[in-house]
Order: C-alpha cells, then structure tokens, then sequence
C-alpha cells in the first residue's frame, strides 16, 4: 500500500481526509516527467498505461488512483510472469492478453489489497507460506476497500463499466508455494525469489541476476514506504533492506511497486544508511497532523506509527 504520494518535486502526504486539501497538487504532476523516456505501448482503455521498459518487460501503470501501482509483465519463451495484479479496479487480465498469448503466471510482491486486485482473473498464482498470504487470499469485502474508489482517491472517472459499490477483493487460490530462493524459469529469463519480509510478513523481492534487475515491491518506492500498518515489523525490514542494499553494486536498475519503474539501485544505499540513522537517533521524525512520524530522506521518507528508537 501507498497511498501517500512523492511529488516530483517535493512532497505531498496524503492520508484518508486530507487527500482534498491537496488532490489537486497530486493529479497536476501527472503524468510524472520520468514517463516521457519510455517507450509507451500502444494500449490504453483510460484506466491504465503500459511501458516497455526492458526488453520484454512491461509496466502496467494505474497512473489516475492515488496509490499509483505498477505492475509488472515480464515475457519469457514458455509463459509470461505476472508481478503483482494492481487494484482490482481495471481489467489487468485484458491488458496482460493485448501484450501476449503466453501462459501467464502471478507472482504477488507481497499481500496487500492494492497488488493482489487482480488475482482472481488468472488461474496460476505462486504464494508465499505465510499465514498474512492464506488469510488475504480469502479477498476483501467492498467496505474494506471502499475508500481506493471514492471520489478522493481518484483523477478521473472510474473505467466504464466499474460501479465504486461493488468494488471488492475477489477471493483467488495459490497454485504452488514459493519461498526464498526458489527460481522460476520461464524459458530465457531466470527469476529468484528473495523474501524480504518487513512491509508484510510475505513481502518479496523478484532478482534477474542475469539481467541485474531487481523488483523490490513495496520495500522501496520512489515515495513515503508505509510501515505503520499492524502486519509491518522493524526489525525484520531492517535486516531485509541490509539484504537488498548488499546487491546494489550488482544492479542496473530497480523497479518498484508504485510511482516510478525505474530507479537507480544506489537508493538502495541510501535507504541502508537512512535505516542507520533511524537506529542512532541521528535521523529524527517529523511529526504529522494524523499522529504518525515521518523520516525523510531526499527521495523517499519512512512513515511509522510513532518513533522506531
């Protein structure tokens, strides 16, 4: 979950009713200036935006919902992955099919609502064994969710056909268990599983050593990571960040869960170093209107329930 924005040039945290004092300043920096380097597939049903980032690897950008998810097609010769299936709000399914005719398979980041939307429309979900993953598989109802499709968390209008009411997790199953360090070939393009858990329990980065690609889900975006939610654990996400920052010097590029596709991996490092100063008491918090903290760093914050030290 993100629903707390990095503007281009500063920041803007938007949490439940605040979101109206400054929607305005989020839906006019899009779309966000990184997006005019990519190559922008020829798709679009108002709702979404595909970029060909690599070679046969695709972002699928829910560029007008306040969370600004990105989802990820990654093409190989015998079946395509799927990370992460955005809100549930679009049909991702239908956009998956105007890329490929592959098998497709899904690999969710981690469980949260606004990644796993979409699971219900594919018949192949690898999952992680946790009891965070078994539980959100059951999906969530429409007052769960409710607030993704209300009138403050959106740009526009919702895709033709999509009733904010009915809007809802839908239940899916896991196909197969998944765990750290399992690779999943498909055909041409190796992919690791590394749990990295902190954000959730199931959190997971996806690692194409090859290709020195490194999908790191929700532990780090290009905008505030929350880490304040009851399933969030300090000591686990630090000692997943030292994990990720010890495979920077080996990446060309990471790709996040939210706001932007691609990043450069020295933020990794300085996400490490920013944990650091957390620990130390070197980095304080500012304190924000709804009671949380937040650490801020120069292109990305860490937003917690109270102070972590």
């Amino acid at each position: 979950m993100a629903r707390i924005f990095s503007l281009v040039l500063g920041w803007s945290v938007v949490i439940g009713c605040q979101q109206q004092k400054v929607e305005s300043r989020w839906c006019d920096q899009l779309p966000r200036a990184e997006y005019a380097e990519l190559s922008k597939f020829d798709y679009s049903d108002g709702w979404f935006e595909v970029y060909e980032i690599k070679d046969s690897i695709y972002a699928i950008y829910e560029p007008y919902q306040w969370q600004e998810v990105i989802s990820y097609l990654i093409l190989g010769k015998e079946f395509a992955l799927l990370f992460d299936t955005g809100n549930g709000i679009g049909n991702i399914n239908q956009v998956v099919r105007s890329i490929t005719s592959l098998p497709v398979r899904v690999l969710n980041s981690h469980s949260h609502y606004d990644h796993v939307g979409g699971n219900a429309d594919f018949d192949f979900i690898y999952g992680m064994n946790t009891e965070f993953t078994t539980t959100r598989k059951a999906g969530l109802s429409h007052e769960q969710v409710a607030e993704e499709v209300s009138d403050g968390a959106l740009c526009k209008g919702l895709p033709p056909g999509v009733i904010a009411k009915d809007h809802q997790i839908r239940p899916y199953a896991i196909t197969e268990i998944i765990e750290d360090g399992s690779v999943i070939d498909l055909g041409s393009r190796q992919l690791e599983v590394l749990s990295v858990p902190g954000h959730t329990p199931d959190a997971i980065a996806l690692l194409d050593r090859k290709n020195g690609l490194l999908w790191t889900g929700d532990t780090f975006y290009a905008g505030p990571v929350w880490l304040f939610a009851e399933e969030t654990n300090w000591e686990a996400y630090k000692n997943s960040v030292n994990r990720l920052a010890e495979l920077s010097s080996s990446l060309a590029y990471l790709l996040p869960a939210h706001n932007l596709p691609l990043v450069q991996p020295d933020k990794l490092l300085d996400l490490r170093e920013a944990v650091q100063k957390i620990e130390t008491g070197e980095l304080k918090p500012v304190n924000k209107d709804d009671g949380k903290v937040e650490y801020i760093i120069k292109d990305f914050s860490i937003l917690a329930e109270k102070p972590f030290n």
